[in-house]
């Protein structure tokens, strides 16, 4: 896809999967690359800034000898994700009727 991403829209993306799960890092990668172009170097300053934001919190959990750090949703990155849903839904229709050559009046 050739449409660039907003950071925002980035966020709620990924708040959007913590919501349905705890994942780590690869493994969220792996998750949104299955809708949208992202790379793992795009989404780990993503999921810092979510974090310095309070929207998310990290924990570790041993696997295979190493530790695996997981992203969490918090119930602040849950407000931010409704205000995210909000806005996308408006900008949405908006974008929509202007591609589809609808009167905005």
């Amino acid at each position: 896809m050739a449409i660039q991403i907003s950071s925002e829209l980035l966020d709620g993306c990924v708040l959007a999967c913590l919501k349905e799960q705890d994942y780590y890092g690869y493994a969220l990668t792996q998750r949104l690359q299955a809708a949208i172009s992202v790379s793992e170097s795009t989404l780990y300053p993503v999921l810092r800034r979510l974090k310095k934001n309070d929207w998310v919190t990290t924990y570790d959990q041993a696997y295979q000898g190493r530790n695996r750090r997981y992203y969490q949703i918090t119930a602040t990155g849950l407000t931010q994700l409704g205000t995210i849903q909000q806005d996308w839904q408006t900008y949405y229709l908006a974008i929509n009727q202007l591609l589809q050559g609808e009167d905005l009046s």
